[in-house]
């Protein structure tokens, strides 16, 4: 495939096709990194980090606790 650098606002930038988009399973929005490896450029999905709530709750601990924060009666149509 070839194609060519723009200027893209203040940068350049190179249009994938959503064919080569497919076949590196790569998704729009999906976060990447991209190094430079003997004059080519490499560009990789990152790691996504999965979470769950007894991991995150874990993580809870007398010294970081917090009491209930108020923010005050409503003041549209919210459903309290």
């Amino acid at each position: 495939m070839n194609t060519v650098i723009r200027k893209w606002g203040n940068s350049p930038a190179v249009r994938i096709p959503m064919s080569v988009m497919s076949l590196a399973h790569f998704d729009l929005e999906q976060k990447v990194s991209v190094t430079v490896e003997e004059g080519k450029i490499i560009i990789e999905p990152l790691k996504q980090v999965s979470y769950s709530l007894e991991g995150l709750l874990a993580g809870v601990t007398v010294k970081n606790l917090h009491a209930e924060v108020e923010f005050g009666g409503p003041v549209g149509k919210e459903l309290l």
